[in-house]
């Protein structure tokens, strides 16, 4: 029998056959990796870009390989422990990216303002415009894809180790409103409305809060599973903690799709900052409660979630169960 053999020429030709065999694309990558400009537009005075998004199906398998790869080289060897290590940085780095195209965007929406603001409808101005339009857009479009890539990348780091990954409108025409500026006004507004509904509940609200020392992650996502199965449009709100008890949330979150308020500490209010932070919490009049024993916080927490008659689930540490603990 003829041997049939096949040269791989680059990544595409091996994403293609790994994905063949044991891979279905996302529909978050579907999402973010769809091109939904004609052009991009990436920094200031850089050249205007027609070509496509990167492939979906590819952008997955290459996030997947990076974290993954580095845990199988090192498996079986003397440097098997710092695997975890190096991986939580593969991680973080798209989280920084993110960061940074977050900020540029803003900025670029900021300019758009100002010439909003400057408007004379010449055609230097309408220009300037467009193009500072086409800039928020394009870093919009490239922060959503690095956030996608970043959470598949933290799912990933979750399944070798165990562990969460966690970090440290309508326009109105007058005399001197063009079709450009309409455009860039009602991008503006639109670009509002999705950063409120990024940070604002949009359905029920699950309160979570537990303390920064927990091993039984198998105990809370059990607890989240059942309440999303009976409230599979809930909101969870955390005390936003970076480990612990919420970092085990955040990542049940990210795993189940699960939209996500993170309420950290107003720190100008000293001792009072966690207090009136529970009160924020409370203030978005929960459907249910999960509290995890941790500090006093959680105990007021809880004190408050009992005296609304919130529904709610209480565990103390001596809860965990010993042989579903992470080790």
């Amino acid at each position: 029998m003829t041997k049939v053999t096949r040269t791989i020429r680059d990544f595409s030709e091996i994403a293609e056959l790994i994905a063949a065999e044991t891979m279905t694309t996302s529909d978050s990558f579907s999402s973010a990796f769809e091109a939904g400009l004609d052009a991009s537009r990436m920094g200031v005075g850089e050249d205007e870009l027609t070509c496509d998004m990167p492939d979906a199906t590819e952008a997955q398998l290459a996030t997947e390989m990076l974290v993954r790869t580095m845990f199988d080289v090192l498996r079986d060897t003397r440097m098997e422990s710092i695997a975890g290590r190096l991986a939580w940085g593969i991680v973080n780095s798209f989280h920084k990216v993110a960061e940074q195209l977050d900020g540029e965007a803003d900025r670029a929406a900021m300019k758009i303002k100002e010439l909003v603001r400057e408007a004379d409808g010449s055609e230097v101005m309408m220009g300037e415009l467009e193009d500072a339009q086409l800039l928020c857009q394009s870093l919009d479009e490239a922060r959503e894809a690095v956030a996608c890539m970043r959470d598949h990348a933290a799912d990933t780091y979750l399944a070798e180790t165990g562990r969460p990954w966690s970090a440290p409108r309508g326009s109105l025409v007058s005399s001197k409103r063009t079709a450009s500026v309409i455009a860039a006004q009602d991008f503006l507004a639109a670009r509002r409305i999705r950063k409120a509904e990024a940070h604002a509940p949009q359905g029920p609200v699950v309160v979570f809060s537990g303390g920064q020392v927990w091993e039984d992650h198998a105990l809370i996502t059990d607890t989240l599973d059942a309440v999303k199965a009976r409230i599979p449009a809930m909101v969870l709100a955390t005390t936003a903690q970076d480990k612990g008890c919420d970092a085990i949330a955040a990542a049940w979150a990210a795993h189940t799709g699960t939209m996500l308020i993170a309420f950290t500490l107003d720190r100008r209010l000293g001792k009072r900052a966690g207090f009136a932070r529970n009160e924020q919490l409370l203030a978005l009049r929960p459907v249910e409660a999960v509290v995890c024993e941790g500090s006093g916080l959680q105990s007021h927490l809880a004190r408050e979630v009992r005296a609304k008659r919130v529904p709610a689930h209480f565990f103390a540490l001596k809860d965990q169960r010993k042989d579903r603990a992470a080790a």
